[in-house]
């Protein structure tokens, strides 16, 4: 449902925002640019593990889709249908 892909894509996005900051300001305390790394890597995968699953949250509102309607087009002999008209040059 939309709701819940706005609910994942919100959740992600935060995740992935506050892993930033805390990993650049943990790796400028500590002059160590891995540690950005590191934190930012282990967000994403957090944001993942969150996200990714088909989790119950994401399923509250689902789509309500029309039901199966009979086109009726197998019916037709190859003889019934009308014959294309090409455009003339």
């Amino acid at each position: 449902d939309y709701k819940g892909q706005k609910l994942a894509e919100q959740i992600f996005q935060g995740v992935i925002l506050v892993s930033a900051i805390i990993g650049f300001i943990y790796g400028y305390v500590t002059e160590q640019f891995g540690w950005t790394v590191y934190i930012v890597m282990a967000g994403f995968a957090l944001s993942c593990l969150l996200t990714l699953p088909p989790w119950p949250m994401y399923r509250r509102n689902p789509l309500k889709w029309l039901p199966v309607q009979e086109s009726g087009t197998e019916d037709k002999k190859p003889a019934d249908r009308k014959p294309k008209r090409h455009a003339k040059n």
